[in-house]
C-alpha cells in the first residue's frame, strides 16, 4: 500500500520517462481520434447511408474543425485557471462529443459529436504543450518534444489496426468507448502524478485589452508567423494522407484488410525520425534539422510526383511505400523541431501563444487539405503533388524566418 500511496503522490518534477509517456498519452488523443476510425469508413458510409465517398473526409475535418476554435479558448485560459485545470476541462468536453458521436444516427450528428470532441481535445493539447513550455526551454524543449512526438506517432501507428480488431470484435461505435477509456486513464495519471506548473502569482487574468497586446506581440514575430505557416502546410499534408489512406491502400493498391499493417509501415518514418532528431537537435540545431527535413521532402515528393504521372497515377506498390516512408520521416523531423521554435521566444504568454499557433496552423491545414482533397479520384498523384507544394513553401517561409533572431522581448517590454 505505502508504494501504492507513492505513486499516485503528485510531483512538481516528474522523472523525464513518466512525463514523456504520459504527455504522448493526453497529446496522442488527437491523432488516435482520426486514425482509429480510417478502417471505419467503409463500415460508418453504410450504416449512416453516405453515398459520396469525399464526405467521409468531413470526419477527419470536423474534428480538426471543432480543435481549431477550441485551441482560441484553451489558450488563454491556460493561462488564466492553469495548465492542470485546461487540461482535465478540455478532457470532459471531449468525453461528451465522444458520447456524441458514439450514439450517432446520421452523418450530421456524428460530425457535431466530432466538432464537439475536436473543441475538447484541444485543451490536453494546447495546455500540455505550454506546460512543457514551462519546465524545458529551447533545444531542451525540442529533445522532449521529439520524444513525446516518437510515442505520439508510434501509437496512431497503430490505431487502424486497432480499430480494425474493434470492429472485428464488435461495432464502429466501439472505437469511441476505447477513446473515452484513454482519456479517463490519462486524466487519472496527470490528477494524481503531476502538480501544476504555473503558480497562481504567474497566471494572467482574462483580459481583454491584455489578450490583445499579447496577441499583437505574438503577430509582431515575423519568425514565429513564419514557423506557423511551415507548422500547418506539413500538418496540412498530414491531413490530405489521413484523409485518403484507406482509399489509397484499399481501393487503390487492393490491399483489403491488410490497410492496418501498410499504414504503420509508412508511419514509422516518422516515429524513427522524431528518436533521432531527439538525439542530434541539440549538436546540431533546430532550424538545421528542419531545413534538411523540408529539402528530402520535396525532393521525394518532386519524384513521387513524376513515378504517379508516369505510372498514370499508380506508381507500382513498392516505390509508393519506399517513398511514403521517407517522406513521413521528414515530416516527424520537422513536427519535432517546428512547434519548440515557434514557442521559443513566447514563454511569457505561452498559453496564448501555444493557441494561436496550434489554431493558425490548424487553418492552413485544413484549407491546404481540402483544396487538395477535392483533386483525389483513386490515384497517388494528388497526395505526391500536395506534398510537393507544402514541402517547398515551408522552406521558403523558413528561409524568410531566418533574417529574424529570437531575443527577450517580452509583451511588457513593448509598453
Amino acid at each position: 500500500m505505502a508504494i501504492f500511496g507513492k505513486f499516485f503522490e503528485a510531483k512538481k518534477q516528474l522523472p523525464e520517462k513518466e512525463f514523456i509517456v504520459l504527455f504522448a498519452i493526453l497529446t496522442s488523443l488527437t491523432a488516435l481520434s482520426i486514425d482509429a476510425m480510417l478502417p471505419a469508413f467503409p463500415d460508418i458510409s453504410r450504416d449512416l447511408n453516405i453515398q459520396d465517398y469525399q464526405h467521409t473526409q468531413w470526419i477527419i475535418s470536423a474534428l480538426i474543425f471543432g480543435m481549431m476554435f477550441g485551441e482560441i479558448i484553451f489558450g488563454p485560459l491556460s493561462d488564466a485557471i492553469g495548465r492542470k485545470s485546461s487540461i482535465l476541462l478540455g478532457v470532459g468536453i471531449y468525453l461528451v462529443g465522444t458520447i456524441m458521436a458514439l450514439c450517432a444516427d446520421s452523418l450530421w450528428m456524428l460530425l457535431a459529436g466530432r466538432v464537439v470532441q475536436g473543441f475538447g481535445v484541444a485543451g490536453p493539447k494546447i495546455a500540455s504543450r505550454a506546460l512543457i513550455r514551462d519546465l524545458y526551454q529551447g533545444s531542451a524543449m525540442a529533445r522532449i518534444m521529439s520524444y513525446v512526438m516518437v510515442i505520439f506517432i508510434l501509437v496512431p501507428m497503430l490505431a487502424p489496426a486497432f480499430g480494425q480488431l474493434i470492429m472485428q470484435l464488435g461495432h464502429w461505435r466501439w472505437i469511441f468507448a476505447a477513446l473515452m477509456i484513454q482519456a479517463l486513464i490519462a486524466s487519472l495519471w496527470l490528477i494524481f502524478r503531476q502538480e501544476e506548473t504555473l503558480p497562481k502569482d504567474r497566471r494572467l487574468p482574462l483580459e481583454v485589452s491584455r489578450l490583445i497586446n499579447s496577441a499583437k506581440f505574438i503577430l509582431s514575430r515575423k519568425d514565429v508567423v513564419a514557423y506557423t505557416g511551415i507548422a500547418g502546410l506539413i500538418f496540412g499534408g498530414l491531413m490530405l494522407y489521413l484523409s485518403i489512406a484507406q482509399s489509397i491502400f484499399q481501393d487503390v493498391y487492393q490491399l483489403g484488410d491488410n490497410f492496418p499493417l501498410y499504414f504503420a509501415m509508412v508511419a514509422s518514418g516518422s516515429g524513427l525520425a522524431n528518436l533521432l532528431n531527439a538525439r542530434i537537435v541539440q549538436r546540431v540545431g533546430m532550424k538545421p534539422c528542419v531545413a534538411f527535413a523540408l529539402i528530402l521532402m520535396f525532393s521525394t515528393a518532386g519524384l513521387l510526383s513524376v513515378l504517379s504521372m508516369w505510372y498514370s497515377g499508380v506508381p507500382p506498390f513498392w516505390l509508393f511505400m519506399m517513398l511514403g516512408i521517407a517522406m513521413f520521416a521528414c515530416l516527424g523531423m520537422v513536427f519535432g523541431n517546428i512547434n519548440a521554435l515557434a514557442m521559443e521566444p513566447l514563454g511569457k504568454v505561452a498559453g496564448l501563444a501555444a493557441a494561436m499557433i496550434s489554431s493558425a496552423s490548424s487553418l492552413v491545414a485544413i484549407v491546404a487539405a481540402t483544396l487538395m482533397g477535392q483533386f483525389y479520384h483513386f490515384t497517388v498523384t494528388p497526395l505526391a503533388f500536395g506534398f510537393l507544394i507544402f514541402s517547398g513553401l515551408g522552406y521558403l517561409l523558413l528561409r524568410y524566418a531566418r533574417h529574424y533572431q529570437h531575443d527577450e522581448q517580452t509583451p511588457s517590454d513593448n509598453k
